[in-house]
């Protein structure tokens, strides 16, 4: 898998994104747990949201500009069930609201998963 993309992108709840955007910057629970905001690229974003979030309604994309974040990125494994030799995106920091470029929602489908996208 190459890691050069264009856009990151980050699930959220759309109440926390709300929030970050008060803040002036995204924290997620991660940051604290294990020193790092989760980031997706968009033909792997299914994935997490799948494992984590299956028949969530609530869920907002955060299409995030890669050229925008000033904390590390790290391309690291995700979780065992992955495709092998799959890396994802780590920022090591908060996610600054600045490099949101777009906000859009994420809905599964009937059966409740989400759908690649394309």
């Amino acid at each position: 898998m190459s890691t050069q993309t264009e856009t990151f992108l980050h699930l959220c709840a759309a109440e926390e994104w709300e929030r970050a955007r008060a803040a002036g910057e995204h924290r997620p629970a991660s940051l604290d747990e294990v020193g790092f905001v989760h980031l997706s690229t968009p033909e792997q974003v299914h994935l997490p949201a799948n494992r984590l979030f299956a028949g969530r309604t609530d869920l907002v994309l955060l299409h995030i500009d890669p050229r925008a974040l000033s904390d590390e990125v790290r391309w690291e494994p995700g979780a065992p069930t992955d495709p092998e030799s799959m890396v994802f995106p780590h920022l090591y920091g908060p996610l600054p609201v600045a490099a949101v470029t777009s906000v859009t929602p994420y809905l599964p489908a009937a059966d409740g998963f989400f759908a690649a996208l394309t």
